[in-house]
């Protein structure tokens, strides 16, 4: 076989798509909500359908190219590559960007759960390109949420054609993640929600490139005179050009660089300076002083994207190094040793499956977890009383784990691909490696990994006087005691049973520590996340395992027969080599040597 093959492989899988989204989740279920009533399976699936056809079509092409010719910075713009501009068109033209949004807005009503579904497709064929669409989505929400009926009818209708790029625009270069010291300023004109914003941000995701005619930044500052710390932060959306009767014109936001990556080549990130010539306007969204409470309504939601990103970048490494280990011949089985013997598969290696089975317990697990919170999301939209309180603590108990679980093992599954394919993989001749550099940023995008073991365990926990573990632990018992009434899950059950228990255990000690020393809480918060992570895949996997052994039953089909078995073999992988692991994990959190704590700088 030659190293470079021409044919290309698949790079998800829309067979687990509909597992998920009609056997798991019975998506339909929304149809019985007003809000959603016109949609039904075969609009479902035509979103589905038309999501691919972009996907292979328009974005697949580009993923390499995207790699290889990186935006530049060009006197004073970045460009991006030339094909993004049909593709930042086709996806406004084509009504994605405000998909979810209602009738009056432009929209479709479609359910978030398939919006995400789509994304899925599109992230798995071409991350960088992807962004784009997306980012503006969650900008003009933020807009169409808590902006006055002047900013929405300003600036939405182009967000929404794709004309005019979204971005989200918080961190700067002396604050990072800690948003309470930012240092840009908003300071009051005589025209009353009108600000002079003077300041500079980083890291700024497509906040300037040549595929768009216009920039609008949903910026965060604070207003002079005001708070001090978090409680003093406002929203403003600023647009690179101002939109005036005659036209747009310069509004004072100059490009100061343009990041060059490890990955996520294809989209810019910019360094941006804002009112450096006092001439930069921002327009107040909602009242003052409450930007931080607006702006977590889509950086949750982003937050939740990431996970998305993650797991189909993952799921496309996963199926390239699929699609190679059921074309390489090297070596043979341990149990064949006559050289004279044609060589086989490495796909017949217990070590390769072995590491097959790894990507495909992480990703479709993962990818299980964000479909299901992509269904609370829309539950917290459309229902009411106990199953939208419900949705609501569970999407917000889950979301630090929906984010970083992905996020930090598609690092691994990434690597796992490039070692299948062994020297092959560390070429440019496959792309493994592109999706190995890719999947890095997800640790860090949208909250550190860090940051969000401490939110998880230092507030989420214990919001609501606990109610959202509550809940969590009622769903897992539900699942649990399903399990045990199919023939062949039953040791699955009692081994999430345990998992379970443990979390209990844990749980109690840590936030008993929480009362005499909040540093020791938090001292191993990332460790807790992994741990509480893993426990949550496994009841995914336990969920799934008990649709598939109920489908099996009832289907004799060989290709639906071995995608269900397959399921069953990827549940029992995960339990028997990854919820061993939060035995350990259980006895490092509640261990009482401080290791960390302990550890004096000066001895490094």
């Amino acid at each position: 076989m030659s190293l470079t093959s021409t044919k290309m492989p698949s790079f998800f899988s829309k067979r687990d798509l509909h597992f998920n989204l009609y056997e798991l989740l019975n998506v339909e279920q929304l149809t019985r909500y007003p809000f959603f009533q016109d949609h039904d399976r075969e609009s479902f699936d035509m979103v589905l359908d038309a999501a691919e056809q972009i996907a292979d079509k328009m974005l697949r092409p580009l993923l390499t190219v995207m790699d290889r010719k990186e935006p530049q910075l060009i006197e004073g713009k970045i460009r991006v590559y030339e094909g993004m501009k049909e593709v930042t068109k086709r996806f406004g033209e084509d009504g994605w960007i405000n998909a979810t949004f209602s009738y009056e807005e432009g929209g479709q009503q479609l359910p978030v759960t398939v919006q995400n579904a789509a994304a899925f497709i599109f992230q798995a064929a071409n991350y960088s390109a992807s962004v784009y669409p997306f980012l503006t989505t969650g900008a003009a929400n933020l807009i169409r949420s808590f902006g006055s009926k002047e900013l929405i009818e300003r600036y939405t209708p182009l967000m929404y054609s794709g004309r005019w790029q979204g971005t989200m625009a918080l961190t700067e270069p002396n604050a990072g993640s800690s948003l309470s010291d930012i240092s840009t300023s908003a300071e009051p004109t005589q025209e009353a929600g009108v600000y002079k914003i003077n300041g500079q941000k980083i890291f700024i995701s497509c906040g300037d490139h040549d595929a768009c005619e216009n920039v609008v930044h949903l910026l965060l500052a604070k207003i002079k005179g005001g708070p001090a710390g978090t409680k003093g932060i406002s929203l403003f959306v600023v647009p690179q050009k101002r939109p005036t009767s005659a036209g747009l014109t310069e509004n004072g936001v100059i490009t100061a660089g343009v990041y060059h990556k490890m990955g996520y080549k294809g989209a810019p990130i910019a360094h941006l300076m804002f009112g450096s010539n006092d001439d930069c306007l921002g327009y107040l969204v909602g009242e003052p002083h409450k930007g931080l409470n607006y702006m977590f309504q889509m950086m949750n939601e982003a937050r939740v994207g990431v996970g998305m990103n993650a797991t189909a970048i993952g799921t496309a490494a996963y199926y390239a190094s699929l699609s190679y280990a059921k074309e390489r011949p090297q070596g043979r089985l341990i149990t064949a040793k006559d050289p004279a013997q044609p060589q086989t598969l490495i796909i017949h290696h217990a070590d390769v499956k072995r590491m097959l089975l790894f990507q495909k317990a992480v990703v479709e697990g993962a990818l299980s977890l964000l479909l299901q919170c992509g269904l609370w999301s829309d539950l917290i939209h459309v229902s009411e009383g106990e199953t939208k309180q419900r949705a609501e603590l569970l999407l917000d108990l889950l979301t630090p784990i929906a984010k970083s679980y992905p996020s930090e093992m598609c690092c691994q599954t990434t690597s796992a691909a490039v070692q299948i394919l062994g020297g092959a993989g560390y070429t440019t001749d496959f792309p493994v490696e592109q999706y190995y550099r890719e999947a890095r940023i997800h640790p860090i995008h949208e909250g550190t990994t860090g940051i969000h073991g401490m939110d998880l365990l230092g507030r989420k926990l214990i919001l609501h006087g606990g109610k959202g573990l509550n809940y969590l632990t009622e769903e897992m018992l539900r699942s649990i005691a399903e399990a045990k009434q199919s023939e062949g899950l039953t040791n699955l059950a009692l081994q999430l049973e345990a998992a379970l228990e443990r979390v209990q255990k844990v749980t109690g000690s840590l936030l008993a520590i929480a009362q005499r020393d909040k540093e020791l809480l938090l001292a191993d918060a990332t460790l807790y996340l992994e741990f509480f992570g893993i426990v949550t895949i496994g009841w995914q996997w336990l969920k799934q395992a008990t649709q598939a052994q109920k489908a099996l039953s009832k289907t004799h089909a060989e290709n639906e027969r071995n995608f269900y078995q397959g399921k069953l073999a990827t549940a029992n992988y995960f339990f028997e080599y990854e919820v061993v692991k939060t035995i350990s994990l259980a006895e490092r959190l509640i261990s009482h040597n401080h290791v960390t704590i302990g550890m004096h700088p000066d001895w490094f």
